[in-house]
């Protein structure tokens, strides 16, 4: 038989991630055990209540049936409550928030909803590649924008006006940024507010980051007339340590999550209730578990930076998130020459910018999910194979 894959999947590849852990997989089979030092999956469990949570509603007889495509009312006032919280934003549980099945599902609804052949989306270079995939699946055309080093990682919107927007509808931005640590300013937010009234484009932010070694966790729904034109989605992934969980949220203002909702609900169900009351439990947790959480993540980037440090890399120390970001020492070629020989000789995986785009590619990029010992582990090994 002969059957082609779909044309919405022919300049879509296979995730990165998903590649290369096959390919260290292979090399752990062959005894190599490599250090996996690439992928932002926190290895620390989730708040004890928030396991306790889960195995008392697990254990009910009435919690296993399918759930509502909204999410129950409890876990929608959770996430309400926790937005007006920390973030100093109020929003209607029942209207202006959609829990989903983990963040990266809401990337592809919004894509989804919005855009069609003939569309435009604006996507930063280097970001998260899944903002990428998702335009092309939708059948959109990605446009880059250029974040770079010099202008603290932040879009030129001066320059970006200039530009024929008329066939853009939406924006994909993400402050704390993945895969560099900046982090963006109230001056900033204000004029990507206005670039986006002028221009007629909706801001789709994605802020999973905003609690990880960052001292004021920000909201672009902060900032005056945002719910105007933002759709913003966040996490438990990272902030609570509910990767594995599948548990994220958009919000924003009601009509836009009703047409979300239109298309999310033709593609799944609702969350397992014994989750969604877990997600509950993490999302009533107080500051002091963020700060028991950066605390053990302060002293891992220390590491990371020794690491770093011994590569001939430099970095930015204020960086915030669950990654450290670094250039590559001049003269190097690029970060997957760099990446490679590490990976092959000292059986270290450290992620390449280059994945993230082409501004990325005299980059490399190392997660902060390995305990300070595991770290030490990696500085060895390099000292010794590739160091020497």
């Amino acid at each position: 038989m002969n059957i082609q894959v779909a044309k919405r999947l022919q300049h879509t590849e296979e995730y990165y991630f998903s590649k290369k852990l096959r390919e260290i997989d292979e090399m752990n089979k062959a005894g190599a055990s490599v250090i996996n030092l690439g992928i932002g999956s926190p290895d620390l469990p989730p708040h004890a209540s928030v396991i306790a949570a889960l195995n008392e509603y697990a254990q009910k007889p009435n919690t296993h049936a399918y759930q509502g495509y909204k999410g129950i009312p409890a876990l929608r006032t959770a996430m309400a409550n926790w937005y007006n919280r920390f973030y100093g934003v109020s929003l209607d549980a029942d209207t202006e928030v959609l829990p989903l099945i983990g963040s990266k599902e809401g990337i592809m609804h919004i894509c989804m909803t919005y855009l069609q052949e003939g569309d435009e989306a604006l996507v930063p270079n280097p970001g998260y590649p899944t903002y990428r995939s998702a335009v092309q699946l939708s059948g959109a055309t990605v446009v880059d924008y250029d974040l770079e080093e010099k202008n603290s990682w932040l879009p030129d919107l001066d320059a970006l006006s200039k530009k024929d927007l008329s066939k853009v509808k939406l924006m994909w931005v993400n402050y704390p940024h993945m895969p560099t640590g900046a982090v963006t300013n109230t001056n900033f937010a204000k004029a990507l507010i206005a670039f986006a009234k002028k221009h007629n484009i909706l801001i789709c932010h994605d802020n999973p980051y905003s609690f990880i070694l960052n001292d004021k966790p920000e909201s672009l729904l902060q900032v005056e007339g945002a719910r105007d034109v933002v759709l913003e989605l966040n996490s438990l992934s990272k902030s609570s340590n509910m990767a594995g969980w599948r548990v994220g949220m958009l919000v924003g203002k009601a009509a836009w999550i009703n047409e979300v909702l239109r298309f999310k609900s033709n593609m799944d169900s609702g969350m397992f209730q014994p989750v969604q009351m877990a997600a509950v439990k993490a999302l009533e947790l107080g500051q002091d578990w963020y700060n028991e959480l950066n605390t053990i993540y302060r002293g891992r980037r220390k590491k990371v930076f020794e690491l770093l440090e011994l590569l001939g890399c430099t970095f930015d120390t204020k960086q915030v998130g669950l990654f450290v970001w670094a250039k590559i020492p001049a003269g190097a070629k690029d970060g997957y020459t760099i990446t490679d020989e590490i990976l092959q000789k000292a059986h270290v995986f450290i992620t390449p910018g280059g994945i993230f785009g082409s501004n990325g590619n005299n980059y490399i990029r190392v997660s902060l999910c390995k305990d300070e010992a595991v770290f030490q582990e990696a500085i060895d090994r390099i000292k010794e194979k590739v160091k020497k």
